[in-house]
């Protein structure tokens, strides 16, 4: 079995002596696990970064077994986001997310396409932070995994108008005027998710990760017993910080 896809890295941690498991993500292959011999060496340190879009070549006896891989560089994502924490932390969010959402081998080509959209747009223009990009590609996300939002129109009135709030049980969005007393319950809609041109304050950052995180959690990782992974839980917590301050922001230690 072997197959030559572009593929973006989703993950890479030590494997045996001096080799890495690498998980990929490619638009015909889904996700897919790949030992790299000398993955963790220096040499090859720089290519096996998460967010890093390669060109692939997987290998193995048979389908079902972990193949090996080698591959060439086409778009270092992590090398020009050094400086960027906040960047950083949105790439490796997102991988992340694709990494534990998806199973392996189940083919996603429009899921893979917006994920490399997301990662390009990060790396290319890093300045200011495309918040508001990432957080409709969260919504893009779970739409693609089958549990679309519904932002159209209240769910109440019908109207398209002043949606502020969203139903935490069925995702669908709500007017101000329609939430009556129920408002505390509610989920907060920020402007960003549905304009394209807006990518917003910390605080519609806090409230849209609190948007999508909701439903991440209770309809894709929730049904496994799994929790948000740990990259998307350190996003969160960047994104209270930068509330605080942009000095606290700064320091993951704080």
């Amino acid at each position: 079995m072997e197959w030559e896809a572009a593929a973006l890295v989703l993950s890479v941690r030590p494997y045996g002596e001096g080799s890495a498991l690498v998980h990929l993500f490619s638009e015909e292959q889904g996700v897919s696990h790949g030992m790299v011999r000398g993955g963790a060496s220096r040499r090859q340190a720089s290519l096996w970064q998460t967010g890093n879009l390669v060109m692939a070549r997987w290998r193995a006896r048979l389908a079902d077994q972990l193949g090996t891989l080698t591959a060439e560089p086409v778009q270092c994502v992590a090398g020009r986001i050094l400086d960027a924490p906040l960047q950083l932390e949105m790439v490796s969010s997102a991988c992340a997310l694709v990494d534990g959402a998806l199973p392996q081998g189940e083919a996603h080509p429009e899921l893979f396409m917006r994920l490399v959209r997301l990662l390009t747009l990060i790396s290319v223009a890093p300045e200011p932070a495309p918040m508001g990009a990432y957080l409709r590609w969260e919504s893009q996300l779970l739409t693609g995994l089958g549990y679309g939002l519904d932002l159209s129109d209240c769910a109440v009135t019908g109207s398209a108008d002043d949606l502020v709030y969203v139903s935490p049980r069925s995702g669908h969005a709500v007017s101000r005027n329609a939430a009556g007393e129920w408002r505390d319950r509610l989920l907060l809609l920020p402007a960003l998710m549905m304009d394209e041109a807006d990518d917003g304050t910390p605080e519609d950052w806090k409230n849209g990760l609190a948007l999508t995180g909701h439903f991440l959690s209770r309809w894709v990782f929730g049904v496994r017993h799994q929790p948000l992974p740990a990259a998307r839980e350190r996003l969160v917590d960047y994104v209270q910080r930068l509330q605080i301050g942009p000095d606290n922001a700064a320091d993951p230690a704080q």
